[in-house]
């Protein structure tokens, strides 16, 4: 699976690129009936949309002639006394529910001219209005003299964000790779023929350890594979991978070309990149990353040894996961909003949400005195953990037939 999970992954990645590649390529012909003579020279032609004008119809004949042509649909626009009639009257016709984004694209046609014609019948110039249009760009410059922009916050949320979901991610899939292990060592009685050689503690420690590098050197596997992959499909087989992009992302992409191009785009991602603390994201990163899945790797073990299934667990697991899934909600919802407020601060320095909620802090810029406290504290905790969960470990690995409750629990810790 080491080699072959990239596999799948980048297969299922390419189909999606392809099957949307072949979505966007697709040509939409639509009908257009403009009874109020407003539009004729309004809707033009893109790559995948056309447009063809009906003249001298009646709606039922074009509503006809659209049906038996298999064009995408008819687009009937009424003749009214003002432009705000015209708003509520207007109608699309189609065999299907039409496209969100095609349905876009032509409101936006529509929209323009009618806001135009509004002002006409107002009395205002138009053009005139449209040119007297200014677009605010704020700086943004700290009290220090230290200038970021909003393109560097977007970039620092991208980042936070990624590395915490890799952590949350990371531990969900090894930390229950560590359980199974102990279930499957416990279940199978090998481990009677171990513990008679090997405290339970360094057994413990040997084996989070030992899980947690293979699960690194199988993600760094995973890692490298994805990206060769990757390439080897868009050079052989043509399939732009940006393809997968939802509609969303590449309409803000479209709107940050139109307004700076994409040449400025790229020298102003390479500046903001060049102005990120790169060696403290990245020492920090790797700390927290490693903390944290200790931490949570060293509770899963614990589970682990508790059980005799894995059916077993499910009453245990939502108790420990809990605070990494609020980690995660207080990351994406009061991290980016306010990064250094009490919210945020509180968080990174509990220690089983600080591996996200820190991860999430460090780019928009923290103290170091904070990302050693909370360094500390995170590593402090995970041999307080380990203790904890190696008392659980010694007597649960030999409890067999027993569903064990958290009364049970404590009294193991008494032993």
């Amino acid at each position: 699976m080491t080699f072959l999970s990239p596999l799948l992954m980048v297969a299922i990645f390419s189909l999606v690129a392809y099957l949307s590649q072949i979505n966007n390529d697709k040509v939409r012909t639509i009908s257009v009936l403009d009874e109020s003579g407003l539009f004729q020279n309004q809707f033009e032609d893109k790559d995948n949309l056309k447009f063809q004008m009906l003249d001298g119809l009646s709606l039922e004949n074009a509503k006809e002639s659209a049906e038996n042509s298999g064009v995408y649909g008819l687009l009937y626009i009424p003749k009214t006394e003002n432009v705000d009639q015209l708003a509520k009257q207007i109608t699309f016709y189609s065999e299907d529910s039409p496209s969100l984004i095609v349905m876009n694209d032509i409101e936006d046609i529509i929209q323009a001219k009618a806001n135009s014609l509004k002002l006409t019948e107002a009395g205002l110039d138009a053009e005139m209005i449209k040119n007297l249009r200014v677009r605010i760009d704020t700086q943004l410059e700290t009290f220090g003299g230290k200038e970021t922009s909003k393109l560097g916050s977007g970039l620092k949320l991208i980042f936070g964000g990624a590395a915490g979901y890799l952590l949350f991610m990371f531990i969900i899939i090894y930390g229950n790779m560590i359980m199974r292990s102990v279930i499957e060592e416990k279940t199978s009685r090998i481990i009677e023929v171990i513990i008679s050689s090997v405290k339970p503690r360094k057994l413990l420690l040997g084996k989070i350890f030992g899980t947690s590098l293979a699960g690194i050197t199988q993600f760094a596997v995973w890692v490298v594979l994805i990206f060769i992959l990757s390439g080897v499909v868009t050079s052989l087989f043509g399939i732009d991978m940006s393809s997968a992009q939802t509609p969303q992302q590449q309409e803000m992409m479209n709107q940050v070309q139109d307004v700076g191009g994409s040449q400025d785009m790229l020298t102003q991602v390479v500046m903001e990149l060049y102005n990120l603390p790169i060696a403290n994201l990245v020492v920090m990163f790797l700390l927290f990353f490693i903390g944290g899945y200790l931490l949570y790797a060293s509770m899963y073990a614990a589970i682990g040894a508790a059980v005799d299934s894995e059916t077993d667990t499910q009453q245990f697991m939502l108790p420990m996961l809990l605070p990494l899934i609020l980690a995660v909600y207080v990351g994406f919802f009061t991290v980016i909003e306010d990064p250094h407020g009490t919210v945020s601060q509180v968080f990174s320095f509990i220690p089983f949400t600080s591996p996200v909620v820190m991860l999430m802090r460090i780019p928009f810029g923290v103290p170091i005195w904070q990302q050693i406290l909370s360094v500390v504290i995170l590593f402090a905790t995970f041999m307080g953990t380990v203790w904890f969960a190696a008392k659980i470990y010694r007597v649960g690995i030999l409890m067999y037939g027993k569903k064990p409750s958290y009364k049970e629990l404590i009294k193991w810790l008494k032993y």
